[in-house]
């Protein structure tokens, strides 16, 4: 095998499509969670509690619930270019709306078709990437694409915290918040049927020995799964390990959501003295770290091979930040961002090596369907650590409770996650039998 063809040719494929597809992210997770800083001036101009809060910002993930697995399906048929628009389009346009919501209902309703309008992205991604990524470099493709969740963070805080400021034209600020922050989902929509390349045979930003390289090699490493099973669509949903992933993935976005859409405000209630714009800044902190933890681990799981403990490791570091910030908490400022900062790398360095589990024993339809219903039900969770939260903290007076059961959700991933049989062995076999039969 040509080393030299084959760092070229992987080498294109990243630049093509990572920074890309790391932008739409960006917009993605910017459209999905600005509601966590607009909350820190909407909830008190519109009279919204905690729990209102909790479960118009969790709601998204019952209209993103709807609409996974059939949308999933659809982008393996009529491929990514057309249907990556056509959800960051419309996603842009609700978002916008939220500006006008007035009441507890409208927020609902607003934020459920958000889910509705935003589903299948995140899953079509992932199989996007494994119909052009080798098992051995999916990890840290995944990992490089989902950097862009912190990277968002880290513009998304001083960003939004700046815009509750302004005051234009009568509208307060949290409303020009959702509209501007809205208007680069639909510029890149439109973008999107011209960049994207569905398929490694269509690549025309590839010389002929490049592209016929990454089509046999792809090829290879599909025939090496099908030889170990064959997966249908309805035996990839009845499979053990991908019901068990659709369980671990909950309990963690549980997890994930909780704090990323509480974050903020759990920052704020650290002194009451601290400005919105403060916050902003403070906020951006855990997510630097994060960025950087997502890319070594992603980075180290694809150099080792091994998929499980990375990303157990990853889920107890996050619980053990939390349990932190709620147990030493009345020490410092300092102290409790120190331990917020552990838990958003340890959540966010998981992603990588989470999901370069199923695309290891999955291959198309099959591959298309299980990782939309992995994703569908595990962002279940999203809803259920918002307004877990929310309820909690209307309930006692504190968030204290609230972290607690995130940290519960988080570890009880870490246990379910050791019981995984296709963790690990699958993934660098899959990778070795792949380039023995290249070699041949």
């Amino acid at each position: 095998m040509d080393e030299g063809l084959e760092r070229r040719t992987v080498g294109k494929v990243f630049r093509r499509l990572m920074p890309f597809l790391g932008l739409l992210y960006i917009v993605s997770f910017l459209d999905r969670v600005n509601v966590g800083f607009a909350a820190l001036a909407m909830n008190q101009e519109l009279g919204f509690s905690s729990t209102i809060y909790g479960f118009g910002a969790g709601i998204f993930f019952l209209g993103y619930f709807t609409m996974e697995v059939p949308g999933n399906l659809i982008m393996a048929k009529v491929g990514a270019r057309i249907w990556m628009a056509r959800i960051l389009i419309t996603w842009g346009i609700i978002s916008g709306f939220t500006a006008w919501v007035s009441s507890p209902m409208q927020f609902y309703v607003v934020r459920f078709l958000l889910g509705v309008a935003e589903a299948s992205f995140f899953p079509g991604i992932i199989y996007y990437l494994s119909s052009w990524c080798r098992s051995k470099d999916l990890a840290r493709a995944v990992a490089l694409f989902m950097m862009s969740l912190p990277l968002c963070n880290i513009v998304a805080s001083p960003l939004s915290t700046y815009l509750l400021g302004i005051d234009w034209l009568g509208l307060s600020g949290w409303k020009w918040l959702f509209i501007l922050e809205a208007v680069p989902a639909v510029v890149l929509g439109v973008l999107c049927p011209f960049y994207l390349t569905n398929r490694p045979e269509d690549a025309k930003w590839l010389d002929e020995k490049e592209r016929n390289w990454l089509v046999g090699v792809l090829a290879a490493e599909r025939a090496a799964k099908q030889e170990r099973k064959k997966y249908s669509l309805v035996q990839a949903f009845a499979d053990r390990d991908v019901i068990m992933l659709s369980a671990i993935y909950c309990a963690w976005i549980c997890g994930f959501y909780g704090i990323t859409l509480f974050l903020p405000i759990l920052v704020k209630a650290l002194s009451s003295a601290m400005s919105n714009q403060m916050v902003g800044f403070l906020v951006m902190v855990p997510y630097i770290f994060g960025f950087f933890a997502m890319y070594l681990i992603g980075r180290h799981s694809d150099k080792t091979g091994e998929r499980r403990y990375h990303t157990v490791l990853g889920m107890l570091l996050g619980a053990f930040g939390l349990a932190g910030s709620v147990f030493l908490a009345d020490i410092s400022v300092t102290v409790s961002m120190t331990f917020f900062t552990l838990a958003v790398m340890g959540i966010y360095g998981s992603f990588g090596p989470f999901w370069s589990i199923p695309a290891s024993f999955l291959t198309s339809t099959a591959a298309a369907g299980a990782i939309a219903m992995i994703n569908s039900i595990g962002n279940l969770g999203g809803f259920a650590g918002p307004y877990a939260m929310g309820l909690i903290h209307d309930a006692t007076g504190s968030f204290r409770g609230g972290i607690l059961f995130l940290v519960v959700c988080l570890m009880g991933a870490a246990g379910l996650l050791m019981m995984l049989r296709k963790a690990g062995a699958e993934v660098r076999s899959g990778a070795k039998d792949a380039g023995y039969n290249l070699t041949q």
